[in-house]
């Protein structure tokens, strides 16, 4: 069975539950899978879209409302947004392993493991979501993660830059200032939220390391400085602008040189 492929018809199912059983047993028999070219994938180009259930229903980012955790329904919105964040990785992973031809085993095997991740973290907070009375699709949405993966579809290393290393490196930021806000609230239910959110960052270093690790190696190799390189994509794409406050000590775990963190500190 061939990875990519098979990465890609997990990408276009449109149910979560089904989405995440696929991606599980992708992960488990990929070591049986060869990333092999295959050309009737590249008919496809920038005009495949992600599989997604018909809700939740997405807006403009800034009209997406914000609600208080101390309600449960504020509660329930919250998780919903960190649910619908992971739901968006699962195919950001896939689509990074089946859109880009060319690039080593290891990269394919990497990219596979973040979207077997992402998806168990979609699991953990959808069961959680569940437990409060709610589900996936229940509270509007935005698009933004999708639209900078748009952007950087004919660019694997552009793509490397601005989605793992910029906007997933975002969520290392904002994490515990979430976690803080959630044990002030104090419930079970907070608590629970908080347990959850400590395996995904967790993880989450370790997949915006990869990022960090893939763009390096495509910058070596096409013998482009990565330091220099990455304000000029940031331009070139118009990717979102970093905002303090950093976790500088997941960014040093995940990757990030001294150089780069004083980048982003200005």
């Amino acid at each position: 069975m061939r990875l990519r492929p098979s990465s890609l018809h997990a990408f276009l199912i449109n149910d979560p539950i089904e989405k995440v059983s696929t991606v599980k047993t992708l992960w488990a028999s990929h070591t049986q899978l060869t990333p092999t070219a295959d050309e009737s994938l590249e008919s496809f180009g920038s005009q495949a879209m992600p599989g997604r259930p018909a809700l939740p229903r997405l807006i403009d980012a800034k009209k997406v409302p914000s609600r208080t955790p101390y309600t449960s329904e504020g509660l329930a919105s919250l998780l919903h947004a960190v649910c619908h964040i992971e739901f968006n990785a699962i195919n950001l992973a896939l689509d990074a392993v089946w859109r880009f031809d060319g690039m080593p085993q290891a990269y394919y095997n990497d990219w596979l493991r973040v979207a077997y991740e992402e998806s168990q973290h979609f699991a953990l907070l959808h069961t959680h979501l569940q437990s409060l009375g709610y589900s996936y699709g229940d509270f509007d949405a935005h698009d933004g993660l999708w639209q900078m993966c748009e952007r950087t579809a004919q660019d694997v290393l552009a793509r490397m830059a601005l989605v793992p290393r910029t906007l997933e490196a975002r969520g290392l930021d904002a994490t515990p200032l979430i976690q803080a806000k959630l044990l002030k609230v104090g419930t079970p239910a907070a608590k629970r939220a908080v347990e959850i959110l400590d395996i995904i960052l967790r993880d989450e270093v370790g997949h915006v390391a990869i990022g960090n690790h893939w763009y390096r190696w495509l910058c070596q190799e096409r013998e482009l400085d990565p330091v220099a390189l990455y304000p000029q994509l940031v331009l070139q794409y118009d990717a979102p602008k970093h905002k303090p406050p950093f976790n500088t000590e997941a960014r040093r775990r995940a990757g990030f040189s001294e150089v780069e963190l004083n980048y982003l500190l200005g």
